[in-house]
């Protein structure tokens, strides 16, 4: 195990975990705010409200795989399988994720990028400091 590209996968992975809690703060917490439906190109209260129950459940979706990732950083403290194991899920559903996103729209790809890159940088950082063993 390469502790250091480890430890690298792991602060990208903490940062896609924290950019996910983001998300979830605009789609479940924040979602009719117009400064927060204006960054996901909703027009008007109307369509925000309408939208709000999807961005809600979408929302979750985002906190769970954050707190996915998250507690495979925390892991690394307590057991390295159990670290590994949940880091690559985390990161790699997010990674997944990401790219349904980026291949759906053309107007999303920013947006994809933006939650798709970090989680992947970990992923690739972690998979290789294990295979390095």
């Amino acid at each position: 195990m390469n502790t250091v590209l480890l430890v690298i996968g792991a602060i990208f992975v903490s940062i896609a975990a924290l950019l996910h809690v983001y998300i979830f703060t605009l789609e479940s917490v924040n979602w009719t705010k117009p400064a927060t439906w204006k960054i996901f190109g909703i027009r008007s209260q109307a369509d925000a409200e309408t939208i709000k129950p999807m961005a809600f459940n979408q929302g979750f979706y985002n906190l769970f795989l954050a707190v996915e990732a998250g507690l495979g950083v925390a892991m690394l403290a307590v057991s390295l399988p159990v670290a590994i194991t949940l880091m690559v899920v985390g990161a790699g559903s997010m990674v997944l994720a990401a790219l349904v996103l980026l291949l759906s729209s053309k107007t999303t790809r920013r947006s994809a990028l933006i939650q798709g890159v970090p989680p992947f940088l970990g992923l690739l950082f972690v998979l290789v400091s294990a295979l390095l063993g």
